[in-house]
């Protein structure tokens, strides 16, 4: 049976609609969000997937052309891969969902959100989120909801909520927060050097209104919510667990805590692989294999754990707040435009700038009712070499698009503005090491290898992220600087954040618990904003303490000019004839915009300046006096025509081809000869009167 549920939202109407649609999933929902539409279905396996050893959830967020009207670009014209941003979204959606699963549950659960209709004021990101977490509450499957999201913004100082398209342009961040009616499970930002007091006061308003979310899902759940199918746990058995954990403790405890990375995996492997033996010998195969891998998992997570919540001793022997050996070097690879490393204990990032003209900007067909542009483009590469594995390339998965793009938000804020810097960016990060926060540390690469480039950013950008361990018996948690991968491997949170020291410019939190307190942001907040000012001051400024006073010699040189719009065809020509010479004659590459902006590129300094001056001359008005270098073009009885600027032409009377008597003007000059030329006058036709023998006096 159709049912229909409404609540004002911001201000605008959020209508759910469910019982009509998909009905043979385990729960559909129809959310509409003023005019944006979205169908969020959700189904599950009947049966855990076979030896999995983890939550098998899969989130679609899936964009629709027609949602906005559009036709696909290209040859098939139907959507194909995923878009970056349709990635993004659905990983937005998944972190803060999947820790209010069960931890034991193994059935594979689907959740497809599909963008049916978009009005701009109303991202569909978040109506697909909140679509999700409706569908999820009613659905039999297990789940520990409601939870809820919103979108953020500040706007002339006020915290706004789900900002309109208008307000996003002059918002001084995006942040999508997430959390339950208790706590907080995700913080995903962009943001323009936000302080972190603004950011923390911005998510606990954020909150309240995710609490009037989450009522309002509780209200649904109430009358039509479905009773939670009882799935088979694959949960270690605890007599298991405890053989594993009174046989191994010892040797695991000793294996773990190894300062050097490569030498504590030899000797974790070694134990592991002795609990194995011991327990074939002592049962035989009666063991399930997933369940012996399961407690050795459980074994190593509750050590790391427990040292750190009840003795504040990490594997490495850092205390909580101590960051790893920092160190940076610019100016690593000789012809590239920028380059850095950065490394923060055994987590090294190679990061590699190159600069292009605005025309090569990346054009997006999203949803979008016009086309977008990005004009600094970051992507991120993580070998399997980066943690020793031997695996072969797969391709861009959905994790280095998330990273990539973490990145880039970071820096946006610092990059100049194209009127006063009018290059394209593309920043490639490829990650040589991993052992924790490799998207931090392309952060800070990224503003190494800007600064060797000669960019001129506002400030120098750098990341860290913060840990946490929490006792899910008591109250008491603990929060650490600098996580290495073992733990982020068995903690229970992933603070990522990148800013100056004036304020945030990126946030992304990963949770594993079911949420944070305020108490925890405010500190993370905290923790983080330290660790920031700690590698900027410590590792990038004395390595570079500003960007360099000019360009490699291997970057393109670009040369802005303004000309006034109504002179752009005189600059082009019929059928792009004058600037396609133009460009013949220089070698440069000229991009113009409708406004009258004239970039001109190339690695040639005298180049530029040569196309430069002849568009000059293009465009200003010719006036008695100006001398110009002229090609003759036609030879007529009475005089010569020359080309004194492309495109442009004027009489040479015989009279005016030499300082003595021309009988016949082939005597003179014949077509293609070069000369000086100066204008005598323009009659009042327009027509330009050239003089070679004036111009041999000058």
């Amino acid at each position: 049976m159709k049912k229909i549920y409404e609540m004002m939202l911001a201000g605008r109407k959020l209508v759910i609609e469910t019982g009509d649609l998909a009905q043979l999933c385990n729960a559909s929902v129809l959310a509409k969000y003023g005019d944006t539409v979205v169908l969020t279905t959700v189904t599950a396996s009947s049966s855990p997937r076979e030896d999995a050893d983890y939550f098998p959830l899969s989130v679609d967020y899936q964009e629709r052309s027609y949602s906005v009207g559009k036709i696909p670009g290209g040859f098939i014209k139907r959507e194909g891969r995923p878009t970056e941003n349709a990635v993004l979204a659905g990983r937005a959606i998944d972190r803060p969902l999947r820790p209010l699963f069960p931890d034991d549950l193994r059935n594979e659960v689907s959740l497809v959100s599909t963008v049916l209709c978009v009005e701009q004021d109303n991202q569909p990101e978040i109506t697909s989120f909140i679509a999700s977490a409706i569908a999820l509450a009613i659905s039999d499957v297990p789940f520990n909801g409601p939870t809820a999201g919103v979108i953020i913004g500040i706007v002339d100082g006020q915290v706004v909520i789900n900002p309109t398209a208008e307000q996003r342009k002059n918002s001084l961040m995006q942040v999508m927060l997430a959390g339950t009616k208790e706590k907080i499970t995700m913080i995903e930002a962009a943001a323009n050097q936000v302080p972190k007091e603004d950011m923390f006061n911005a998510v606990k308003e954020g909150h309240k209104v995710i609490i009037e979310i989450c009522e309002f899902i509780d209200s649904i759940t109430a009358e039509i919510g479905k009773p939670k199918f009882t799935y088979e746990s694959t949960a270690v058995p605890i007599e298991l667990f405890d053989e594993v954990y009174e046989y191994a403790k010892d040797t695991m405890t000793d294996a773990l805590f190894t300062f050097d990375k490569n030498e504590r995996d030899v000797k974790v492997n070694a134990v592991i692989d002795q609990t194995k033996a011991y327990l074939k010998e002592k049962y035989g195969e009666e063991l399930k294999k997933q369940d012996i891998e399961n407690a050795l998992y459980n074994l190593q997570k509750k050590i790391v754990r427990s040292k750190i919540l009840n003795e504040r001793k990490r594997v490495d022997g850092r205390d909580l707040m101590t960051i790893r050996p920092l160190s940076a070097h610019v100016g690593v690879l000789p012809r590239t435009h920028g380059s850095g490393i950065f490394q923060r204990g055994s987590t090294q990032v190679l990061t590699i700038l190159t600069l292009g003209p605005l025309a090569e900007v990346q054009r997006l067909d999203g949803l979008e009712l016009a086309d977008e542009e990005k004009r600094y483009i970051h992507h991120y590469n993580f070998p399997g070499y980066s943690v020793g594995d031997s695996k072969p390339s797969r391709g861009t998965g959905r994790r280095e698009i998330g990273h990539g793009a973490l990145a880039e938000k970071a820096l946006i804020p610092v990059i100049p503005d194209e009127k006063d810097f009018p290059y394209v960016f593309r920043l490639v990060s490829e990650v040589l090491m991993s052992n924790g926060s490799t998207s931090q540390g392309s952060v800070c690469g990224s503003t190494l290898a800007l600064m060797d480039a000669g960019v001129p950013i506002k400030a120098p950008v750098a990341g860290i992220s913060a840990g946490l361990v929490t006792d899910k018996d008591s109250d008491k948690y603990l929060q650490f600087i600098d996580i290495q991968g073992i733990e982020d491997f068995f903690g229970d949170m992933d603070f990522k954040v990148a800013g100056t020291k004036k304020g945030i410019t990126a946030i992304q939190l990963d949770i594993k618990t079911d949420g944070l307190t305020f108490e925890m942001i405010e500190e993370a907040f905290e923790i983080t904003n330290t660790g920031i000012n700690k590698i900027i001051d410590e590792a990038i400024i004395p390595v570079i303490s500003q960007p360099r006073e000019t360009l490699s010699k291997y970057a393109p040189k670009i040369f802005q000019m303004q000309i006034n719009p109504d002179k752009i065809r005189d600059v082009i020509g019929s059928g792009g004839k004058i600037i396609n010479k133009i460009i013949a004659d220089t070698g440069v590459k000229i991009d113009i915009e409708d406004d009258g902006r004239i970039f001109i590129t190339s690695s040639d300094e005298d180049a530029v300046n040569k196309a430069r001056g002849i568009i000059i001359g293009i465009t200003a008005e010719p006036e008695p006096g100006q001398i110009y270098d002229a090609t003759v073009t036609k030879i007529m009885e009475f005089g010569a025509f020359v080309e004194y600027l492309p495109g442009k032409e004027g009489l040479v009377h015989i009279s005016k081809l030499d300082s003595k008597r021309v009988n016949k003007v082939t005597d003179v000059c014949n077509v293609g000869d070069k000369f000086k030329v100066k204008i005598l006058e323009l009659d009042k036709q327009g027509r330009v009167n050239l003089s070679r023998k004036d111009a041999m006096t000058e």
